[in-house]
């Protein structure tokens, strides 16, 4: 076992999926769970540990609740923290900023009495604004703090391009880049097939119905609400992603993933968070990768930039 402590703050339905997830992926030797209802924390790391003496688990890795004081000596901490869109509200994450602001502001008050050394992952919605809000209010490293993105996206887009080539998705690249919500875009211009370019696809693997670029885009956005509408919830994908990415932290990977991080005049755009490549290691986020893009791409990412300021704006997080 790998002799590092991770923290998860919210053990609702998105941290009991990133707990479960990371016992899979044997990421800690010890895990600690904070909650705002005690209860909950203690009843889920007792639970959890029930499963730790079979062979597919650690059964040295030690899950227990605990409180704050537990993030002084964590290596990464995973935030999935505060309410979620519900079945019947309005698809849109935005409508979550006035909650989870005020929880974000919690949260990172209480992490910072404890450490500034932590990789922190935030998981919390509206992802953008809550990482804009964590990443400049606080003290923190900035470096340090990332929030999930697109990357959940990004692995949607894969799946349903490796299903329409029949190909295994991680020969799919290329990436979903903006907004963690319904102005995220697919980057066409760099998604490829074992380096083949996506407008030459249909004739090397002749699939069954011709490539619909906007079809596509518009599905990658559409299918969270599907999957909220069919479930109730959205735990499962983000749960591996987030897990995904404390595992390239961890073993200093050097791996690139779109996450949400404050540019600082990337394409021209300054004082918002939002989703390119980034290259992860230890110690968190080591450059953001400001990628070629066409026009109508880098116009997509302004219009996705600009709607996620409007609420920056809206919370009070940006003059």
């Amino acid at each position: 076992m790998n002799r590092n402590k991770l923290v998860i703050v919210g053990v609702g339905h998105v941290g009991s999926a990133v707990l479960n997830c990371a016992l899979a992926f044997q990421l800690a030797s010890e895990i600690v769970l904070i909650d705002t209802d005690g209860e909950k924390a203690a009843g889920e790391a007792l639970d959890t540990s029930h499963g730790t003496p079979f062979a597919y688990y650690s059964p040295n890795i030690d899950v227990h609740d605990g409180d704050y004081e537990e993030c002084r000596d964590a290596d990464v901490i995973i935030i999935a923290a505060g309410p979620s869109i519900m079945p019947g509200e309005k698809p849109d994450r935005l409508v979550l900023a006035d909650r989870n602001v005020k929880t974000i502001r919690e949260v990172m008050s209480s992490i910072v009495r404890y450490t500034q050394e932590a990789v922190i992952i935030i998981i919390t919605n509206p992802l953008d604004v809550i990482s804009y809000c964590a990443q400049n209010f606080f003290g923190y490293p900035k470096e340090k703090i990332l929030g999930t993105g697109t990357t959940l996206e990004t692995a949607r887009l894969r799946r349903i391009l490796a299903n329409h080539y029949s190909v295994d998705p991680k020969d799919v690249q290329g990436y979903m880049l903006g907004e963690h919500g319904n102005s995220a875009f697919p980057a066409w211009s760099l998604v490829s097939v074992a380096g083949i370019a996506y407008d030459k696809l249909d004739a090397y693997f002749q699939p069954a119905k011709p490539l619909d670029t906007a079809a596509v885009g518009r599905q990658v956005v559409q299918v969270a609400y599907d999957v909220l509408s069919f479930k109730g919830c959205t735990n499962s994908g983000i749960a591996v992603v987030a897990c995904r990415i404390a595992r390239a932290v961890l073993s200093n990977e050097g791996s690139i993933f779109p996450v949400s991080t404050t540019l600082e005049g990337e394409y021209g755009l300054s004082r918002v968070s939002l989703s390119l490549p980034c290259q992860i290691g230890a110690g968190g986020v080591k450059r953001r990768l400001a990628v070629p893009l066409t026009a109508e791409e880098t116009e997509k990412l302004r219009q996705s930039a600009a709607s996620i300021s409007q609420v920056l704006r809206n919370t009070g997080l940006l003059s």
